[in-house]
């Protein structure tokens, strides 16, 4: 079953006024802390990727909504776009559901957990992280996922009734606790290299991270940290066993 977006409300701020009309180069100032970030735009993107691989095919759907860079997990982490590329759809594809959505304070990056059913009846959940490729206030924004992965469990997780969302704060200097880890999407033009079995990548305001540590024997870890003024909090913690879909 598919959500639909009265399953959530909007995170929205009280409107303020913009740049001047001669300077429309990014998003207007907002006052100290408070985010412009929508999470439904998170919903709108998982809506549209479920209902693609329902109509278009599983493997189809994941390609066409996948960044350039995006990684996915096969056991070991791969590029997402070449695992998938000439992958025949499954004949029924993966289902799956929101149940909570967590927001960059740019708005320009977000990320789904939820549950997932299987072909063949197993269950479990999905976690994925999204990205507008588009810069600050583009009149379309361009949604694509970044990472992705998923497996079984021998029951449900339990969920809420309603969606819960969460933005991450606005205040403070998270980028100076992040050292290395590459912010925003990778430069245009530029060689997408192959995932390492441990990385990490931010949000382009380094208020969101998203981290992966794979073992040799294909177990993995995936967490999503979000920014709380002074410090990260971990709101995803995924644990998935060797051998595990």
């Amino acid at each position: 079953m598919l959500l639909t977006l009265a399953a959530i409300t909007p995170l929205t701020a009280s409107a303020q006024p913009g740049p001047p009309r001669g300077d429309r180069r990014g998003p207007p100032p907002r006052p100290e802390g408070q985010s412009y970030a929508n999470s439904s735009a998170i919903l709108v993107a998982e809506i549209a990727f479920a209902r693609l691989a329902r109509d278009k095919g599983q493997w189809t759907a994941f390609r066409q909504t996948a960044a350039d860079d995006a990684v996915m997990f096969v056991d070991q982490p791969v590029l997402a776009q070449a695992w998938l590329k000439g992958r025949a759809d499954p004949p029924v594809a993966v289902t799956w559901q929101a149940q909570k959505l967590f927001m960059a304070c740019d708005g320009r990056t977000g990320a789904s957990t939820g549950a997932a059913q299987y072909p063949g009846g197993a269950t479990g959940y999905y976690t994925t992280v999204w990205q507008n490729m588009e810069k600050p206030r583009a009149k379309k924004p361009d949604w694509k996922w970044v990472m992705d992965h998923g497996t079984t469990l021998a029951q449900p997780r339990a969920g809420d009734e309603m969606i819960s969302s969460r933005t991450a704060a606005c205040t403070g200097n998270p980028k100076a606790m992040l050292g290395a880890i590459p912010f925003g999407p990778p430069p245009k033009g530029v060689p997408v290299a192959a995932p390492a079995a441990s990385g990490a990548r931010a949000s382009a305001d380094g208020t969101m991270v998203w981290r992966w540590d794979v073992r040799a024997d294909g177990s993995r870890t995936v967490s999503i940290d979000l920014w709380n003024g002074s410090g990260f909090d971990t709101v995803v913690s995924d644990e998935v066993a060797g051998g595990a879909s």
